[in-house]
């Protein structure tokens, strides 16, 4: 009967020893779960920050590459030499002043302006001086216009505006307000004083315009007063 007791006391001081292993050991494993608990925590914290910063990167980039888009898209509707909507530029403004008159009820006028001697110019004495001529005409209507207006390049030599709240006789009446201006400008090249001129062409526009058959009409009404101007000299020249 006295090994049983044995047994028994040597189980018990076992299951002391065990108890206390246990007590000494529990810190250190609260120990550890705390410090994974906080590299953990850190890591999650240095992973939500890079996350910001990729975040606000890619933001960044965003906006550059949408604001070099909005330059290309400006650059694609402008003519580089005279700084106003080209061609593509001027149809999309036409296009949308349009629409506006057909939802708003409102009128407006399209003008299609040639430079009668242009050619002669660039014949005579090259084309940088065209080129100042253009510069001369494109400046000189800018200054005949409102701000709400809208001139621009066809090409060439062909000029378009889009004149806003004008009757068809009152855009004539402009349209000879513009050859007049441009009848008066003068060049000097290689010691010779130089006139170019111009003939203007008017569509109106209102709630049943399209753009595409607007252009054709002004430009037709161009060529019908070109041929009007025929009777001018071709080029003007007087040594100075």
């Amino acid at each position: 009967m006295k090994k049983p007791k044995r047994a028994t006391a040597a189980k018990a001081k076992k299951g002391r020893k065990t108890s206390g292993s246990r007590t000494k050991t529990a810190p250190k494993r609260l120990a550890a779960v705390a410090g994974r608990r906080a590299f953990a925590g850190a890591a999650k914290a240095t992973n939500k920050d890079t996350s910001k910063a990729i975040i606000r990167g890619l933001r960044t980039k965003l906006t550059q590459a949408l604001r070099r888009v909005a330059e290309l898209e400006a650059a694609a509707d402008t003519d580089f030499l005279l700084d106003i909507p080209n061609r593509r530029g001027f149809e999309r403004e036409l296009h949308r002043a349009i629409a506006y008159m057909k939802r708003y009820r409102a009128s407006g006028a399209l003008i299609v302006l040639d430079v009668d001697r242009l050619k002669p110019i660039n014949d005579s004495f090259g084309h940088a001086a065209g080129d100042e001529v253009l510069k001369s005409i494109a400046a000189t209507l800018a200054r005949q216009i409102r701000a709400s207006d809208v001139v621009g390049r066809l090409g060439g030599d062909e000029f378009a505006l889009l004149l806003w709240n004008l009757s068809e006789t009152d855009a004539k009446a402009k349209a000879a307000v513009f050859e007049q201006a441009i009848d008066d400008l003068s060049f000097t090249f290689r010691g010779q004083h130089v006139t170019a001129g111009a003939s203007a062409g008017v569509a109106p526009l209102g709630a049943q315009s399209d753009s595409a058959r607007a252009l054709e009409e002004a430009d037709a009404a161009m060529y019908v007063r070109k041929a009007q101007r025929r009777h001018e000299p071709r080029i003007r020249l007087v040594s100075s």
